[in-house]
């Protein structure tokens, strides 16, 4: 692996703009994109993924640092484009393990990164976030870097515009962020004037979010989905129990919008719901009457009431899932209840929101799901033809499509080339790889260590694969451990070997089969403390281990994790 650009001294001279990804390509989510010019490091974004049933235990998935630790001197700062977790949820890890000089943030990303800090205990590192605008222009030496408003789910997205000057030419890189085309946002419009701008001073490189490359649909309004919203409300009689993403601030600021119009007061359930509102009010997107927010105690108060949850992607967790599953503590869902999925499925979460409407369709709950006969949630990801648009637009002499599997980046470049694009001047990499550019060529070079780290329940971090191996065989095929003492001195076996099963057999049903077992193994350690004079604890416990594997795979076909546990006198 490369740790170091600079030591490559012919491609020093050759390029001064390098870029590659630490994670966001070839998969969705875990976004870091790093580009370097003139030596200096810029960090675009910090995010997070989640590894979902496969990995037991882990909860999120980071990109690995190695290559930021070893060049930390040169690294101007985080440029954060949005507020979504698979954006900023790395930072905290970040933070411990690299020396950030400065975090560059705007907007609603700016209170959920603080109180990630918070909850992290990293309050020192508050100091060093800088706010920027639509308006920002940040000087580093011959590089200036500005910000293009986007739309996109969240409010205050950004692309970044990379200027850099170098000899008689500037060199200009737009990253988009997540974004969508959309004429009648719920929001501020996006800055198409800039981006059509940048066209005529010539783009060298754009780097486009791919996630809805593959989609040729058009992707609604977010105005038209509030409509909608409104419609249902009106319609609805008894409780609404709606579940979104807590990070979609401009779906919360309707579902509260159309409870004031129709006259119901709105509850709340969810940590991260009560946060994102919180943070909605103080960055002035959600103005709630009073009054209209009651309390989760009162809600028997209400006939007709709207029960804003957690819960979108079926978390086992959230307020939805409890609720399903008849363990909430303060609600217990009726057959006069509608609960509206204001949400799709994440890839990958499919199963778990299917368990949630199963439990819902037995209790014979009314379900409003995305797509099926109303659409109650758009996509914040442009598909082909707003893609189409801005490649138009850019005219980019090369193009990166980021942010997306590889199927999807495969579909954008199609795209790209449709646009006039030039195939060599398209570029497919994987997370590592790093690509060198001047104003006239641009190739890969060499890679980087993009490995995943995985981050468990209690914060650990690099668990390795073979903890992760680990933890599915346990899962799978059980624990078989063998407990017995030995006088070394003597060579002799003080007790009948005992055995342990957790997940393994059931003890009491199996008793001839662990008897038989252990037979064996009191009769193999006999003849191996006979054979040996010398007797190493750690041989004796591999060939335990060997022995008792094959043994158990030839009466069981399974292959329990064996723990050999040697007390010796």
């Amino acid at each position: 692996m490369n740790y170091n650009i600079l030591e490559k001294q012919d491609l020093a001279k050759k390029y001064n703009i390098f870029f590659y990804a630490l994670g966001g390509i070839g998969e969705v989510g875990k976004n870091m994109y790093v580009f370097e010019i003139d030596q200096k490091i810029f960090i675009v974004d910090s995010g997070i993924s989640f590894s979902g049933d496969y990995f037991l235990g882990v909860n999120y998935v980071i990109p690995n640092y190695e290559y930021l630790i070893k060049n930390e001197n040169r690294i101007i700062g985080i440029f954060i484009t949005h507020g979504h977790e698979d954006h900023i949820g790395g930072i905290p890890f970040l933070l411990k393990r690299v020396n950030i000089p400065n975090i560059f943030v705007t907007g609603i990303a700016y209170d959920l990164i603080e109180s990630k800090l918070i909850e992290h205990k990293l309050n020192k590192y508050i100091d060093i976030m800088i706010r920027y605008s639509n308006d920002s222009k940040l000087n580093f030496g011959n590089t200036e870097i500005s910000f293009i408003r986007m739309n996109h789910s969240i409010p205050d997205s950004y692309g970044i515009v990379f200027k850099n000057k170098c000899k008689d030419q500037t060199n200009i890189l737009f990253y988009t962020g997540d974004f969508k085309i959309d004429q009648t946002p719920a929001g501020p419009l996006a800055e198409y004037d800039k981006i059509s701008d940048l066209s005529k001073e010539g783009v060298l490189c754009l780097l486009s979010d791919s996630t809805n490359a593959q989609y040729k649909g058009m992707i609604q309004s977010e105005n038209t989905i509030g409509i909608t919203i409104n419609q249902l409300f009106y319609k609805i009689k008894g409780r609404i129990i709606i579940v979104t993403f807590a990070s979609n601030f401009y779906r919360i600021k309707q579902i509260i919008e159309a409870s004031v119009l129709t006259k119901r007061k709105v509850t709340v359930f969810g940590r991260s719901m009560e946060k994102a509102i919180e943070i909605g009010i103080k960055n002035g997107y959600l103005k709630i009457p009073k009054g209209v927010i009651v309390s989760g105690n009162n809600i028997d108060k209400y006939s007709d009431i709207t029960l804003l949850c957690t819960g979108s992607q079926g978390e086992p967790l959230a307020a939805l899932s409890r609720m399903a599953n008849g363990i909430h503590r303060q609600i217990k869902l009726n057959q006069k209840d509608t609960v509206i999925f204001s949400s799709s499925p994440i890839p990958g979460n499919q199963d778990s929101v299917n368990k949630i409407l199963d439990l819902l369709f037995k209790m014979n709950i009314n379900v409003i799901i995305n797509g099926f006969l109303v659409e109650t949630h758009t996509s914040g990801h442009a598909s082909q033809s707003d893609l189409k648009l801005i490649l138009n637009l850019i005219k980019p002499k090369f193009f990166i499509p980021v942010h997306g599997e590889h199927i999807m980046l495969l579909a954008h470049k199609k795209l790209a080339m449709d646009c006039g694009i030039k195939p060599q001047n398209i570029f497919i990499l994987d997370n590592g790889d790093i690509i060198g550019m001047n104003h006239s060529n641009a190739e890969i070079i060499c890679k980087t260590s993009s490995s995943n780290i995985y981050i468990d329940d209690s914060g650990s971090e690099d668990l390795g694969n073979l903890v992760l191996k680990e933890r599915r065989i346990l899962s799978e095929e059980g624990l078989l451990s063998v407990i017995i003492s030995i006088d070394f001195k003597k060579k002799k076996i003080l007790n009948f070997p005992m055995i342990v099963s957790r997940g393994f057999i059931y003890m009491k049903t199996n008793k001839t089969l662990i008897k038989e077992i252990s037979l064996e193994i009191k009769q193999k350690i006999q003849n191996y403390l006979l054979k040996n004079e010398k007797i190493n604890k750690n041989c004796l416990k591999k060939y335990l281990i060997d022995f008792i594997s094959f043994k158990i795979l030839n009466l069981t076909l399974r292959k329990p994790i064996i723990i050999p546990i040697i007390l010796s006198i």
